[in-house]
Order: structure tokens, then C-alpha cells, then sequence
């Protein structure tokens, strides 16, 4: 009984051991791809749960220490948002580890310096931080999930991000883009999703990928298909998994950027 005691407890002590030496599955490297956490060591801060899946999520952790590099540790982050210092749509968020922010859906804002950002998709389906000015920190483009009519015949809408927006305009239907304020929680426009309109891909092959839609085909009892071309007039084909950014040949977000940098660049 003894020496099968000490054998026991002799296991237990190498289990130990081999967890505090770092073998076996790391997290950094279940952590999904657009997170980019591939040299980050062994462990990898968890989104906490939220509207968006947690593949398409990216911890403030993430976003403070690893992107903007204003923190070096975890523990500087955790002060950082102690502080009450970064708002995520328009709101003050504390909770270090949860940041369901994927392409366009949310604003992330540090009031102490006067930043604001939204995290795009880039044609490789990583994150990239995007800067923007405050006037384009007050709104955020919603995709539409469901419509409905609730109790007492109050007609609501139901968006990607989990809102329900009560009584919205009648003419906005699913799979519609609609243009939320921030600061005073109502709709100011509203995108069709219709043919000509300018999209963004956010699943798939072809996230991140921008182009124009040219054709709708519809297959009872299964996805939807579209077909888009870029600005290179490459055709590529998707399901409907789409967020019309705006009408005709509006700019993105992106290029609006690349724009005003070469116009600089020709000022200068």
C-alpha cells in the first residue's frame, strides 16, 4: 500500500511537471487565424460570450496589447480598461477579455487620446485596424436578421449584433444594411440589398473581399447565391452571407482611406 502510495503520488507530481513545462496543444495556435496569435506563446486570452461567434471575435487583450501595443502585459490591459477609458459603441467596457468585434460592427474609441477605430477584414480574412475620424465614430452599419411583429402589434427588426430596433421603416426588409447613430439609437438610413449595390464578404474563401453585385440566384430550400465583381472585373460567386455597404459605386472604407492618402501624397 505504500510503495503504490508513492507511486501515485510520484505520477500526479510528473503530471505537474509536464504542465508547467508547456507541452501538449497550445492555445495560441487553436486560436482562430484572423487573431494572428501564432507567436503569442502558449496561452491566448477567450472572448467572453457575446452576439458574434467566437471565431469571429477578438479579445480588447488582443486588440490593446498585440495591435496598438499600449500595454505590454495582460495585467497593464486589465488597468487600462479599469480606468474606464475604452468605449466600444459608445459604451464603457471594463471586461478585458470580451470584444466581439468583427468587420465594420463595431467602434472602438480611447477618449484619452482622442482615437477611434473600426476592425476591417482584409482580403486574406485577418483583422486590420482602421482608424477613423469622430464623426464617423457616432454611426455603424447593421445587417438586418430578422423582422417581425412583437406584442400589441409593435412591428421590430432583429440585427446581426443582437439589437432590436423598434418600429423601423416598413420598407426594410431582411438582408437589408440599415445606418445605426450610436449616440441616439436610431436608424438614419437604410441600404437595400439589391443588385449594383457595393458589398463586403465576411465568411468564407472570399472574406474580406469587395465588390459589386451582379446576380442573385435563388435555390428553394438552400442558400441563395451571389455573384460579385471586383474592381479588377473578377467575378466570384458566394451564399448570401452579405452586408451591402451602399448604392452604386460608393467607396468602402478602405479605399476611402487609400484615396485621401494619395491625394495628400499629390498636395504634397
Amino acid at each position: 500500500m505504500r510503495l503504490g502510495s508513492m507511486d501515485s503520488k510520484k505520477k500526479k507530481w510528473q503530471r505537474k511537471l509536464t504542465m508547467y513545462a508547456g507541452t501538449g496543444t497550445q492555445k495560441a495556435l487553436e486560436a482562430p487565424c484572423c487573431a494572428q496569435l501564432v507567436d503569442a506563446g502558449q496561452t491566448a486570452p477567450r472572448p467572453s460570450p457575446g452576439p458574434h461567434k467566437l471565431r469571429e471575435s477578438l479579445p480588447l487583450t488582443i486588440f490593446l496589447r498585440n495591435r496598438l501595443k499600449y500595454a505590454l502585459t495582460g495585467r497593464e490591459v486589465t488597468t487600462i480598461v479599469a480606468q474606464r477609458l475604452i468605449k466600444v459603441d459608445g459604451k464603457v467596457r471594463t471586461d478585458n477579455t470580451t470584444l466581439p468585434a468583427t468587420w465594420v460592427r463595431y467602434v472602438i474609441s480611447i477618449e484619452k487620446s482622442g482615437e477611434h477605430f473600426r476592425l476591417l477584414y482584409d482580403v486574406k480574412g485577418r483583422f486590420v485596424i482602421h482608424r477613423i475620424t469622430p464623426e464617423e465614430a457616432t454611426y455603424k452599419l447593421l445587417k438586418v436578421r430578422k423582422t417581425a411583429v412583437g406584442a400589441r402589434g409593435v412591428p421590430y427588426i432583429v440585427t446581426h449584433d443582437g439589437r432590436t430596433i423598434r418600429y423601423p421603416d416598413p420598407q426594410i426588409k431582411v438582408n437589408d444594411t440599415v445606418k445605426f447613430d450610436i449616440t441616439t439609437g436610431k436608424i438614419t438610413e437604410f441600404v437595400k440589398f439589391d443588385t449594383g449595390n457595393l458589398v463586403m464578404i465576411t465568411g468564407g474563401r472570399n472574406m474580406g473581399r469587395v465588390g459589386t453585385i451582379t446576380h442573385r440566384e435563388r435555390h428553394v430550400g438552400g442558400f441563395d447565391i451571389v455573384h460579385v465583381k471586383d474592381v479588377l472585373d473578377r467575378t466570384f460567386a458566394t451564399r448570401l452571407d452579405l452586408a451591402p455597404k451602399g448604392k452604386g459605386t460608393k467607396l468602402t472604407i478602405a479605399e476611402e482611406r487609400d484615396q485621401r492618402r494619395r491625394q495628400r501624397a499629390a498636395e504634397a
